[in-house]
Parts: C-alpha cells; structure tokens; sequence
C-alpha cells in the first residue's frame, strides 16, 4: 500500500504539534491504539525533526510525515529523519518538484484553480485544502472538482468529529487533516488515553467503525 493509499485508508491525518520530542512516541502509539496509523508532525516548532527521527525509529507501524514544511532546508531535514510525506500550507514548486523527483509523497496547499493547476503540472493528483474553513469549505472544493476531476483534496481546517463523515463521503476528498484528535495541550500534559479516544471516536465518526 503506497502513501497516499495509507493517508485515504486513516480518513484522518492528524495534524500534531510537539514542543518536546520526548512525547512523540507515546503520542505516536496513543494514536496507533485508536485506529489512526498516519501522523503529520508539523514544523511549527524545534521539536519537529527529532520528533519525526524518534517515530520513524521506534514506531514501525507509523507512517510519519512532515507539516508546515515551507522551503526546500526544511523538506530535506524532514526526509534525512525519515518523513515518508510531506505537506506545505502552500505551494511551493521547488518543494513540490524536488519530491516528485525523488519519489516522495507531497501535498501543498492549494486553493485556487492557479495553484491547483501549478500541481497537477508536476504530475500531483492530491492536494492540501487550507484553511478549509476560510476558503469555502465542501462548496468550494466541490466547485473546484468540477474542472480539475483528477484531483483530491486533504481539506484541514474547519474539520471535526462532527462534520467529518460530510467530508469523507465527497468523492473529492482524499482524507481530511487536523489538530482536534491530537490537541497540544493534551499532549503537554501527558494524557495519551485521551488522544486514543479521541482518535478512535474520529475514526468511528468517519468511517462508522
């Protein structure tokens, strides 16, 4: 099963800021113990690199990928510590094309027909959506599939347990991104079975599992 297949397979990518590496594994296994085997650990913080080394080391059946990836250094560093994707708020086409290049699974964010035109000129087929919530939400992307059919969207933003399966069952969705199965202040203080939970009752709202 290739990347994107796994990202399709978890409906959710949650979408996880660590300020300390040494809760990236328990959050990790917290979110493998309910249901969820992809994470994006976004680069808003120092703690991003060593975070995604200590994943991809110690939690094989993780498929860890990078967030918030905004130039080419960052892309680079996150792939040496064993990001299997990557994900940008932005379309960057030397990010976008050095991927492509090296065989990497990437989705910037795009949000106009420009931008989405720009990607599937590199040969993507999955983009990230952001913020859903401010650019139009379902609506827009379901206008927005209308030219571009060969394209799914990773909507983040917006998205929740409540509206989830909304999105899953557009036929233009791809998976959807988000914090709300992973908040940082649980993760600070260490309550992993609430993100177990939180991640299950996500699945459930999805896919009804």
């Amino acid at each position: 099963m290739n990347v994107l297949d796994r990202l399709a397979r978890a409906g959710v990518v949650p979408v996880v800021v660590l300020d300390d590496a040494k809760n990236a594994v328990a959050t990790a296994n917290a979110m493998l113990a309910g249901g969820v085997d992809v994470m994006e650990i976004t680069f808003r913080t120092a703690a991003a690199p060593e975070s995604i080394r200590l994943v991809a080391e110690q939690c094989p059946d993780m498929l860890v990928g990078a967030g918030t990836v905004l130039n080419l250094e960052q892309c680079k560093l996150a792939l040496e510590m064993g990001a299997k994707f990557i994900v940008s708020p932005g379309f960057d086409a030397e990010v976008v094309a050095y991927c492509v290049e090296n065989g990497i699974t990437v989705a910037p964010g795009c949000v106009t027909p420009t931008e989405i035109m720009a990607a599937i000129k590199l040969g993507l087929n999955v983009v990230k959506f952001f913020p859903a919530n401010v650019y139009g939400g379902l609506n827009a992307m379901k206008n927005l599939a209308a030219p571009f059919g060969q394209i799914k969207f990773m909507p983040t933003g917006g998205v929740n347990t409540a509206n989830i399966r909304e999105y899953i069952d557009a036929p233009f969705i791809h998976a959807v991104g988000g914090s709300w199965v992973c908040p940082k202040a649980e993760i600070a203080q260490g309550n992993f079975e609430k993100i177990t939970a939180l991640c299950a009752e996500a699945r459930k709202a999805a896919f009804g599992e």
